[in-house]
């Protein structure tokens, strides 16, 4: 079957992320070791809770404040929390080309608050695609199935329309065990070509 829907991840896709960023900020307000505020924050039942929508963003930096022991605001911990984000110009640049022939989806797994920063600090990058789907919408995170029926209820294709692309191998064949196309990002420059190998037209330039 012929392409018709190209999914794509965000982070380490179409911006590269750095937590370390977040916990080097952090660390000004804490009197525990980085590492160790590190795991509150993103190896926590709370924060695998936050990326999957079972609790909202109040609650998540309450918790977060409380158990990394943070003399920060709320504020002060949104505005180092979410900035960890930079551009890939490979994928940013390979995305206006997708238009008009294919549908394009985001599948990410992310916060509330990573994904209101991302959304506007990309928001040329991400005004081509067809739709936004995140992991807090879904109610789910890759590599669960429930996240995969989600985003294809944006796909307005058939499984093997649709190819997706990660940079976790078991984010990929998760999906492809869904029904769709994979493929797994690397930042070498080769992700044209690999479309092209699952038939999607990217052009030449």
């Amino acid at each position: 079957m012929p392409i018709k829907t190209v999914i794509l991840d965000f982070g380490n896709v179409v911006a590269f992320f750095d937590h370390g960023r977040a916990v080097a900020r952090l660390s000004d307000y804490a009197d525990m070791d980085p590492v160790e505020l590190a795991l509150v924050l993103y190896g926590s039942a709370i924060e695998d809770a936050y990326e999957r929508g079972a609790i909202d963003s109040d609650e998540y930096v309450r918790e977060a404040i409380l158990n990394g022991r943070l003399s920060c605001t709320k504020a002060q911990f949104l505005a180092a929390y979410a900035d960890v984000f930079w551009r890939n110009d490979e994928v940013c640049a390979l995305i206006p080309r997708l238009k008009p022939q294919y549908r394009v989806l985001l599948a990410s797994n992310t916060t509330v608050a990573h994904f209101e920063h991302f959304a506007e600090q990309f928001a040329t990058a991400l005004s081509p695609f067809d739709h936004l789907g995140t992991s807090f919408a879904a109610r789910a995170r890759k590599p669960e199935q429930e996240f995969f029926v989600h985003i294809h209820q944006h796909a307005n294709a058939e499984p093997g329309e649709c190819v997706f692309v990660d940079d976790l191998p078991t984010n990929v064949e998760a999906a492809e065990r869904f029904g769709w196309r994979g493929v797994v990002y690397r930042a070498d420059g080769t992700l044209a070509d690999k479309l092209r190998a699952t038939g999607v037209d990217v052009g030449t330039t």
